[in-house]
C-alpha cells in the first residue's frame, strides 16, 4: 500500500489522505474507508476554505442582485408616478373642473334670458371639449387591471353626452322663449351634479389615493437590501480576520478589496435611499397633502357656484339649494380657513389668503342677491349673479378659482420636483451595483485562490 504524505511544510491541521483506498478494486462510495477519507477531507483546511468562498461568493452575488433590484424598482415606481399615476389623478381633477365650468356657463345662459351672450356660449363649448379630452386621456392612461375606474371613466361619458343632449334642448327652447327649458336645464344640471360630478370626484380620488399610497410605501428606506448588505461586509470582515488568525498573514488584498465594495456599496445605497425617501416624504408632506386640500376647495367653490345659480334658474328661494349653498359655503370657508395642513406647508399660502378674500366679497354678492330675491326684485338678483361688475358673483367666483387653480399649480410643482430628486438619487446606483459586485467577487477570488493553491 503507497501513500502520499503531505510534506513538513504545509500548514499545520491538514493530514495525509490514504490514496490507495480510491485504488481499491470494488471499493464503493459506501465503503467504510471511503466514507471516513470523505469525513476526513470535509474537516480539513482546505474544505473549510472552499466553503467559506462559495458562501460569500454566494452573499456578494445576492446582495447585488437584491440591491440593482431594489433600485430598479424604486426608480420604475417613481418614474410610474410621474408619467402616469400623478397625471392621471391631475386629469380627473381637470375633468370634475370642466364639467363644472360647462355646468355653469350653460346654467348663465338660462339666468341672462333669450340669446345667451357668445362669451358665454364659447366657455361652455370649450369646457364641454376640455371635458371630453380629458376623458380620452384618462382613459388611455388606465391600466388594464383598473376596472374601477374604467367604469367610472365609461359612465362619465354616457353621462356627458345625456347632459349636454339636455342643455341643448333647453337652450332651444329658451331661444324660443318656452318655459319648459328651465325645466330641461334643471334636468341637466341635476344629472350633472347628482351623477357624473361625484363620479369625477370618486375618479379623482381614487387617483390622489393612489399617489398618496405610493408615496407613504416608498417614502420606507429599502431595509431588506440594506439588511443584506450588511450581512455581506460583516462575513467578510469576520473572513478575514480568521483568515488572518489562521495563516499568520496580516492582510488580504482581495478580501480587502471585496469588503471595500461591499462597504462602498452599502454607504451609497443607504445615502441615496434615505435621500429619496426622505424627498419622496417631502412630496407627500409639501406637495400631495397641500394638493388635495386646494383641490378639495376649488370642487367645493364651483360645487358653490353651481348652487348658487341653480336657484336663480328654479327661482326657488327655500331649502333645497338654500341648504346645499350653507352646507357647501361652510365647508369651503373651513378649508379656507384652515390651510396650511402643517407648519411644513409653505406652498400656496398667497394664493389662499387671496381666494379667502375674494370668497369673503363672493359671499357677500350672495346675501345681496338673496335679499333681492326676497324682495321679489329678480332681474337686480340676476344682475348681481351673472353680471360683469367687479363686486358681482361671477367676478368673485373667477378670483377664488383663479387663486386656488394657482396654488394648485405650485403645489403639482412642488409634489413633482420632489420626486424627480427623489428619483435623481438614484440614478447610476443600479450599474454602480453591479461594478462593485463583480469586483466583489473578484476579489473573493483573489484572496482565496492562493490559500486553497498552498494545500496542492
Amino acid at each position: 500500500m503507497v501513500t502520499r504524505e503531505i510534506p513538513s511544510t504545509q500548514p499545520h491541521g491538514v493530514r495525509g489522505i490514504d490514496a490507495s483506498r480510491s485504488a481499491e478494486p470494488g471499493s464503493s462510495p459506501s465503503d467504510p474507508g471511503r466514507r471516513a477519507e470523505v469525513r476526513e477531507f470535509v474537516r480539513s483546511t482546505p474544505a473549510r476554505l472552499t466553503a467559506t468562498g462559495i458562501v460569500l461568493l454566494l452573499l456578494t452575488l445576492t446582495s447585488g442582485i437584491v440591491t440593482v433590484a431594489t433600485v430598479n424598482g424604486r426608480e420604475a415606481t417613481l418614474q410610474t408616478l410621474l408619467a402616469e399615476t400623478e397625471p392621471l389623478a391631475n386629469s380627473a381633477q381637470n375633468l370634475y373642473s370642466a364639467l363644472s365650468v360647462a355646468d355653469a356657463s350653460a346654467t348663465t345662459a338660462f339666468i341672462s334670458r333669450g340669446l345667451e351672450p357668445e362669451e358665454v356660449r364659447d366657455r361652455y363649448l370649450r369646457a364641454v371639449a376640455v371635458a371630453s379630452a380629458e376623458l380620452v386621456y384618462a382613459t388611455a392612461g388606465l391600466a388594464s387591471t383598473d376596472v374601477d375606474n374604467a367604469r367610472l371613466l365609461a359612465s362619465i361619458s354616457s353621462g356627458l353626452t345625456t347632459y349636454t343632449g339636455l342643455v341643448e334642448t333647453a337652450r332651444a327652447n329658451n331661444r324660443a322663449g318656452n318655459p319648459v327649458g328651465s325645466a330641461y336645464l334643471g334636468e341637466a344640471s341635476t344629472l350633472l351634479q347628482t351623477t357624473v360630478l361625484p363620479m369625477a370626484q370618486e375618479l379623482h380620488a381614487n387617483q390622489e389615493r393612489r399617489v398618496a399610497d405610493t408615496q407613504r410605501s416608498y417614502s420606507r428606506p429599502p431595509w431588506p437590501a440594506f439588511a443584506v448588505l450588511l450581512v455581506t461586509v460583516l462575513a467578510l470582515v469576520a473572513s478575514q480576520m480568521a483568515m488572518t488568525r489562521h495563516s499568520r498573514r496580516t492582510l488580504n488584498p482581495g478580501l480587502m478589496v471585496a469588503s471595500a465594495s461591499a462597504v462602498v456599496l452599502l454607504a451609497w445605497l443607504m445615502v441615496a435611499g434615505l435621500f429619496s425617501s426622505l424627498d419622496t416624504g417631502r412630496a407627500l408632506t409639501r406637495g400631495a397633502t397641500p394638493l388635495h386640500e386646494l383641490t378639495d376647495a376649488r370642487i367645493t367653490a364651483q360645487q358653490v357656484r353651481a348652487e348658487e345659480t341653480l336657484k336663480l334658474v328654479r327661482r326657488e328661494g327655500d331649502a333645497p339649494y338654500d341648504e346645499a349653498y350653507r352646507e357647501k359655503s361652510a365647508h369651503l370657508t373651513e378649508v379656507l380657513s384652515a390651510y396650511p395642513p402643517s407648519d411644513s406647508v409653505t406652498v400656496a399660502r398667497a394664493e389662499v389668503e387671496r381666494a379667502l378674500l375674494a370668497w369673503r366679497d363672493w359671499a357677500g354678492a350672495h346675501e345681496r342677491m338673496d335679499s333681492l330675491l326676497d324682495a321679489g326684485d329678480y332681474p337686480a338678483a340676476a344682475a348681481i349673479a351673472v353680471g360683469n361688475g367687479p363686486t358681482d358673483a361671477p367676478a368673485r367666483f373667477e378670483e377664488v378659482d383663479d387663486a386656488l387653480t394657482d396654488g394648485i399649480v405650485g403645489a403639482r410643482q412642488t409634489l413633482r420636483s420632489h420626486i424627480a430628486a427623489a428619483s435623481n438619487v438614484l440614478t447610476a446606483l443600479a450599474e454602480g451595483a453591479v461594478v462593485l459586485t463583480v469586483i466583489g467577487l473578484a476579489g473573493i477570488v483573489a484572496g482565496f485562490w492562493p490559500r486553497l493553491r498552498e494545500y496542492r
